[in-house]
């Protein structure tokens, strides 16, 4: 499992600078965010290719969006919200599209692990067990939950990032908690617990 990000806002006369078109101001911020951005499309999309995708479309929007960007939240704030409803609207078009189609990935995997050390197949393991637990929650519940149990976000952050008010935070992280739970109880979730 990742580290918590700690991000700190960009200074502002790199984002005014990118504004202008100055593409070694817009490099600084895809460095700063990229990691980011890639790691939570992958918690909710559960796949590279799409976190991949996810990361591209994101940086398309904030390069198109910069100038609307006013300052009233933080930087990383408004860069959280674009990741969130891009990433949802990827995995929400690839469970669509999934019916019928191998997983390359999972595939790939298998494939990877003959040859992996112990300790590569005990993080996979790992990481295998958090997406499946993940899995029972619907898009706004995992988002809630990605940001708040694996980012770290307070639950303030969380409120802004998704523009929903604080109370309907505090009501997907129970019910994705409950939902969590339920799961586990019915032994849907037994290789996951």
């Amino acid at each position: 499992m990742e580290a918590k990000l700690n991000l700190h806002d960009i200074a502002p006369e790199v984002l005014e600078r990118a504004c202008d078109g100055d593409m070694g101001a817009f490099e600084q911020i895809y460095k700063k965010f990229s990691s980011f951005v890639y790691n939570v499309a992958l918690r909710i999309t559960h796949n590279s290719a799409d976190a991949e995708e996810v990361t591209q479309d994101v940086f398309m929007k904030i390069y198109r969006n910069l100038k609307r960007f006013e300052f009233r939240s933080a930087f990383r704030t408004w860069v959280y919200r674009i990741t969130m409803n891009t990433a949802i609207n990827q995995y929400r078009k690839s469970r669509r599209e999934e019916a019928g189609r191998v997983d390359y990935e999972s595939v790939k995997g298998a494939l990877a692990s003959e040859h992996s050390s112990a300790q590569e197949l005990i993080e996979k393991d790992n990481e295998n067990r958090v997406n499946s637990l993940l899995e029972v929650l619907n898009p706004k519940q995992k988002a809630c939950l990605v940001l708040r149990e694996l980012q770290g976000l307070s639950y303030q952050e969380i409120a802004a990032t998704l523009k929903v008010p604080l109370n309907t935070v505090r009501t997907r992280l129970m019910r994705a908690r409950q939902a969590l739970l339920e799961a586990a109880g019915k032994g849907r979730m037994r290789d996951a617990v």
